[in-house]
């Protein structure tokens, strides 16, 4: 729900997850063997209901590779 000239809008970021299924990331620090996760929109409404990510929903790199062990 970001991007250039685009500001975070929380209403839009929840009805996007009404229309998905969730989320597949990758870890490109470990090129040319890539790891991906696939991550269910349920983990992601946890996260945001919880506080794990911030108020636009920007994540560093640090915190999702926590995020993903737990």
């Amino acid at each position: 729900m970001v991007g250039s000239g685009r500001s975070f809008n929380q209403k839009g970021f929840l009805n996007k997850l009404d229309d998905i299924d969730g989320y597949i990331i990758s870890d490109v620090e470990s090129f040319p063997n890539i790891k991906f996760w696939i991550i269910n929109k349920s983990d992601v409404i946890k996260w945001w209901k919880k506080g794990d990510l911030n108020a636009t929903t920007k994540i560093s790199r640090a915190k999702i590779l926590k995020l993903l062990e737990e």
